[in-house]
């Protein structure tokens, strides 16, 4: 089986391309990364060497290059996680959201139609999707996947919009997909834009820890290696045109995670107690910041049988000794050196 997985340098993307390689000597695993500022080469470097494996430096938004990928490899899958994902940014350029998750999404639909139209046997389009297309919760209730869309951000927007483009491929012609909507992702291999590796390195490095308004908004967090094998799980056993929800069964105000994080810190640290916390400074909000997400994972645990494999704290201690073990790593995000392992590679 050849599979096409996108975004196999970030986060999320790097941690699935590696569980499949691993897993499945079988498959081969071909992975599409444009390499922008959130895609990292040393995120995979440990397998870059494998039989079964393939990097494939290229944009989804170039609809050229989509097709000639497809009419030369013939995927027979494709596991969907290439996005622009950062809240922030998409407040401040909406239209990059726009045209690498919606357009993007749709280039990769649309060669895999052209593709594998009415030979649609043992073919599947997974589209990896994000808990925010639904909007903001009350302090009551949880998301399931019959939650109606209501997306606040620019990225929410744009991945809800690519969740209902999968859906209505999949209606138009048949193409057989699946989705799945995750909650907050944390781990080894994130980008330190994001709210846990960033605080870790503020507080290596005694810089200030900003919290949005009272701090009081809150998540469901998901343990990256527990994310990557619910993918695997549903790539393999769901029904097809199924939507799952994954969530860690955990939620977390903000400022409360922050308190276990400078806990733990200063633990690993040896640092006195309530060093971390001082750290802590208060900042405007931004605008459409949604109060609370929480993902009702209960459809993919009784149908699938998957469930987390960690508790959250269980979890951030795992994610804190990774990061305190490769400041090397996170040195060279900060400060752009990474950029060259990708002129060493493939420039």
């Amino acid at each position: 089986m050849k599979i096409l997985i996108t975004g196999g340098a970030g986060f999320i993307g790097s941690h699935v391309v590696r569980t499949f390689v691993e897993k499945y000597p079988h498959y081969h695993i071909y992975n599409l990364d444009a390499l922008t500022y959130a895609g990292n080469l040393e995120n995979i470097k440990d397998i870059e060497s494998k039989e079964n494996y393939t990097f494939i430096k290229g944009d989804i938004t170039n609809e050229k290059l989509i097709e000639l990928l497809f009419n030369e490899y013939k995927f027979d899958s494709v596991i969907h996680l290439a996005a622009e994902s950062h809240v922030d940014r998409s407040i401040n350029d909406p239209l990059a959201f726009a045209k690498t998750n919606i357009l993007g999404t749709m280039n990769l639909l649309n060669s895999f139609k052209n593709l594998w139209y009415n030979n649609w046997q043992n073919k599947l389009f997974y589209h990896v999707s994000t808990d925010e297309v639904y909007g903001t919760l009350g302090k009551e209730g949880l998301f399931t996947e019959k939650t109606p869309y209501d997306p606040n951000s620019p990225y929410s927007a744009s991945k809800a919009s690519s969740d209902h483009f999968v859906r209505a491929y999949g209606e138009t012609y048949n193409l057989p997909y699946v989705i799945s909507n995750c909650s907050n992702n944390y781990g080894s291999y994130q980008f330190p834009e994001k709210l846990i590796p960033l605080f870790i390195n503020n507080i290596i490095n005694n810089k200030p820890l900003p919290v949005y308004g009272d701090g009081k908004y809150t998540r469901d967090w998901l343990y990256v290696v527990d994310h990557a094998i619910a993918i695997d799980v549903i790539f393999h056993k769901a029904s097809i045109k199924e939507t799952y929800n994954i969530g860690g069964f955990n939620e977390w105000q903000n400022i409360d995670l922050i308190y276990l994080l400078c806990k733990q810190m200063d633990e690993k640290l040896g640092r006195e107690k309530g060093t971390s916390e001082k750290l802590i400074t208060y900042v405007k909000d931004r605008p459409g910041h949604d109060l609370r997400y929480a993902i009702d994972a209960s459809k993919i645990n009784k149908n699938l049988g998957w469930k987390p494999s960690v508790t959250f704290e269980q979890g951030l201690s795992k994610t804190i000794d990774w990061y305190l073990a490769n400041e090397e790593w996170m040195s060279n995000i900060v400060n752009g050196d990474y950029l060259k392992y990708y002129e060493k590679q493939y420039n």
